[in-house]
């Protein structure tokens, strides 16, 4: 297809209802595909057919929370969108009604049969695209379009409606439609046409919780004004924190173990669009993918989302781990516990697709590994809980761990595990792991462009055994930016003596971009606009709850509901707290050390957990949002495909949909 030109397309928009996405943002439609036979004197200008797939962002069921994404995109990037979708639903987050409108089960596993927007389509491998096509250019009101749409199998299919109609319908999988439209004019009548070809990317999302979105429920819980009891460890002592809305239950530290009570207790958790995996619909991988569908109007994007949060690269993405959290029984959610590898599910479902389509191929992985590896929550573990009974016990149970741990097993047992993940990966690419786009991650615990947090009790104050230790964190801190960051570049990228047996099919597509705007935004970042409630009621030296025995109807101390609390505001910092996680998720995880299960909702276990294992030390929705952000270029370039363009309109609201289906 001979590119002779780009025009910038002006759209009529008056009267025009279901315009497309794509209104004044139509670049790249090129002379020799779209053409027309201009007529002298005739009130119009050059014409020409503009098209684009609807609802390409295809693990969405309904077009209507595709096009809310479409409408909030201003070329700022996803960090741009996140925050104008932030700011529309007053900081309670975007996502909390669409994931139960998506093509998965309740434990976040993709469906074979998808129903969207009204029709059937196999989510793997589907037969057609649905596509809107409207006439560009200026023109006179009132004027009819003779439509033809013909992909050389059987009769084309005709229409006859008002120029300034949208056309809906759908064209078969890999293969070229041509649109032609005949315009009748005063003085004559013009023709314009294009070849239509639906280009449909499949990109999965693998890795740990940084890849998966932990941290940013889908819907987040809901906490009440009153307090909830939970015992410490050794003394027994209790403490009150707030309580999960709704909760009918004892709130008191008396013994709790009846199971309707700890069902109910339960039925009031947050929900993510993967319980097992606390996947979510704000993580990075999903925000890049759903990016990439709304900015190129011309794809689909069949998104894959496996990454689990908890997964090593043995655990979690070479073979089966343990569930992070599992709806309750009943609910039909199918959770057995366990999740299965990654990279195994990913492998089955590329057959199951190609048994449809044999030509069925992986355009794209987006990955982020190698925390887990290295202990990560034990490393947050050894920085913020201190020599307390909380620390003994969980030093023998293995839930903490030093630097040096994580140094030892850095330079010894993670480059053969990353050698295996390569040999895993490189036939579900192809043989290039060029494809593959390695996401590192971001600092989480500097400010001022480098300088480590201070320390204390600043966001740590939701227990009362967590206080950042400065020196502990000051080494980790070290580690993290000296050692483990360069390490995982040069294991992806195969530099500094990693030994890659073919450097240029085995070296991983890099992303560090974002790290820069990390350096800036650590767990400790405030700012005067944050919002009021972080100002308010989260004491930066420490003393956000009540101690008395008002604790137990009141237990913040600035005197506020902590339902008020927004999780999803803009705030300086971009990564959680542990008292943003339980403000946020306040889970109650499934997977534990033996001598760590609990015996009650009130157990001192839960009382820990339930303030780290929502996601502290995570990015928020906007770190995720700029780590999105950074790996679009890469994506693109891997694709092929351009830049966003630079001129962007709201839809308008969609139209009757013109009966021009499928044969």
């Amino acid at each position: 297809m001979k590119r002779a030109r780009i025009i910038l397309l002006l759209i009529r928009t008056a009267a025009r209802p279901g315009l497309l996405a794509l209104v004044l943002c139509a670049a790249f439609v090129m002379a020799a595909s779209t053409h027309a036979q201009p007529l002298p004197a005739t009130g119009a200008s050059e014409l020409s057919v503009i098209w684009e797939v609807k609802n390409r962002f295809r693990l969405f069921r309904r077009e209507a929370d595709f096009q809310r994404h479409v409408a909030a995109f201003r070329n700022d990037g996803v960090l741009g969108t996140e925050q104008r979708l932030a700011a529309q639903s007053d900081g309670r987050g975007w996502a909390r009604d669409i994931v139960e409108r998506l093509c998965t089960d309740r434990a976040g596993r993709l469906v074979a049969s998808c129903e969207r927007d009204g029709t059937s389509e196999n989510y793997l491998a589907p037969e057609d695209h649905r596509i809107g096509v409207v006439l560009g250019g200026n023109f006179p009101p009132g004027l009819r379009c003779d439509w033809s749409f013909d992909d050389g199998e059987g009769p084309a299919r005709q229409a006859n409606v008002p120029c300034e109609e949208e056309i809906r319908l759908r064209v078969a999988r890999s293969r070229t439609t041509t649109a032609t439209v005949d315009v009748h004019l005063p003085a004559g009548t013009q023709q314009a046409a294009t070849d239509i070809v639906v280009r449909d990317l499949l990109i999965a999302g693998l890795g740990d919780s940084i890849a998966a979105g932990e941290g940013n429920p889908d819907r987040p819980v809901r906490l009440g004004e009153s307090g909830f009891c939970f015992r410490r460890f050794g003394t027994g002592t209790e403490y009150y924190r707030p309580v999960r809305a709704g909760f009918q239950g004892n709130r008191s530290c008396l013994p709790t173990t009846e199971a309707a009570v700890t069902a109910a207790w339960q039925r009031q958790s947050a929900r993510w669009m993967s319980g097992p995996c606390h996947a979510s619909l704000y993580g990075y991988q999903m925000r890049a993918a759903l990016a990439l569908a709304i900015e190129q109007p011309h794809v689909a994007v069949t998104f894959l989302p496996l990454a689990c949060s908890g997964a090593t690269i043995e655990a979690g993405l070479l073979d089966a781990q343990q569930a992070t959290e599992c709806p309750l029984p009943g609910q039909q959610s199918g959770c057995s516990g366990s999740v299965p590898g990654q990279v195994a599910t990913l492998r089955d479902a590329l057959a199951t697709a190609r048994k449809a389509q044999p030509d069925r191929a992986l355009d794209l992985v987006l990955l982020t590994i190698g925390a887990n590896d290295v202990l990560f929550s034990g490393l947050v573990g050894d920085i913020i809980v201190e020599g307390t009974a909380e620390r003994a016990l969980f030093r023998r149970s293995g839930v903490i761990a030093a630097p040096d741990e994580a140094e030892a097993i850095l330079s010894t047992r993670l480059p053969g595990q990353f050698a295996r993940l390569r040999a895993a990966l490189k036939p579900l690419v192809g043989g290039n792991l060029g494809r593959v786009v390695y996401v590192t991650y971001g600092h989480p615990a500097q400010v001022d462009g480098g300088r480590t947090c201070d320390g204390g009790r600043d966001g740590f104050d939701i227990h009362p055994a967590f206080n950042a230790d400065p020196e502990r964190l000051r080494r980790t801190s070290t580690f993290v930016s000296q050692k483990f960051l360069p390490t995982m570049k040069s294991l992806a990228r195969c530099e500094s003596g990693v030994i890659c047996n073919a450097p240029n099919q085995d070296r991983m597509t890099f992303v560090d971009g974002h790290q820069r705007d990390f350096a800036m935004r650590g767990f400790c970042a405030r700012s005067d606009s944050d919002p009021v409630f972080d100002r308010q009621c989260f004491s930066a030296s420490g003393d956000s709850f009540r101690s008395d025995e008002t604790a137990a109807d009141e237990p913040l101390a600035c005197g506020a509901s902590a339902g008020e609390f927004r999780p999803y505001a803009s705030r300086a910092r971009w990564v959680r707290t542990a008292n943003d996680s339980y403000f946020t998720a306040m889970t109650y995880p499934d997977a534990l050390p033996a001598m760590m299960q609990p015996a009650d909702i009130h157990d001192a276990a839960w009382g820990v957990l339930s303030a780290v294992y929502g996601g502290a030390i995570h990015p928020t929705a906007e770190g995720h949002a700029a780590m999105a952000d950074a790996a679009l270029p890469a994506a693109r370039g891997v694709l092929g495909l351009p830049p966003a363009p630079e001129v962007t309109s709201r839809p308008l609201p969609p139209p009757a949909t013109m009966n021009a289906g499928p044969r």
